[in-house]
């Protein structure tokens, strides 16, 4: 049996806790990374039941939760970048998807050699994956819809301008990804309502 070499993957991983989203924002309660990427797994999830359900697609539900599971594990070493800088221009946008792709690289080397092709699956995408991951993105969508309307409910002004631009993305996702409509009309109300009235 070979030794075993220590391995800082998971690790790593469990520093997503400490990584604040929407730092360009007043926010009435934090949100980490840990929580938001474990909304955006299960919303995808949801999705591609959805998706599978109702409009007959062959998607991997379970791979779809994998992927929103680590979609933003980068960020533990570049940091979140807030979208209006990320997507500010095409340069821009192309640079810091490249530097994603090589904090990705830097943590799947943190890996045991004979694990990391088997994680790799949920960094690394094929054409056969295009639908899943626009499903995800979606899901990535509604996880920051869910959190501007939060924060609109608490009394912040500050996501309102964020909140209609989601909103309007969505709309316009929901043209072809009847599933991420099918999310807002079901599922999207009840959020912000209280416990008593949820059960």
């Amino acid at each position: 049996m070979p030794d075993k070499k220590e391995s800082h993957f998971f690790a790593l991983l469990s520093r997503l806790k400490y990584i604040d989203r929407w730092v360009l924002m007043r926010c009435s309660r934090t949100e980490n990374l840990s929580e938001h990427s474990l909304e955006v797994a299960m919303i995808a999830h949801a999705l591609c039941v959805i998706g599978n359900v109702r409009y007959g697609r062959k998607l991997n539900p379970e791979r779809a939760a994998l992927v929103g599971m680590y979609h933003d594990a980068s960020e533990i070493i570049t940091g979140d970048m807030p979208t209006p800088v990320k997507y500010r221009n095409g340069q821009l946008r192309d640079a810091y998807h490249q530097v994603e792709t090589e904090a990705e690289d830097e943590l799947l080397d943190t890996l045991p050699e004979d694990l990391r092709e088997e994680f790799e699956r949920a960094f690394r995408f094929g054409a056969d994956d295009e639908l899943m991951l626009r499903l995800v993105k979606a899901a990535d969508k509604l996880s920051a819809l869910i959190k501007c309307e939060e924060e609109e409910r608490g009394g912040s002004g500050e996501f309102a301008t964020a909140a209609a631009s989601t909103r309007q993305k969505l709309e316009e996702m929901a043209i072809e990804l009847p599933e991420v409509r099918d999310f807002m009309e079901e599922f999207l109300p009840s959020y912000g309502r209280t416990l008593d009235e949820l059960l």
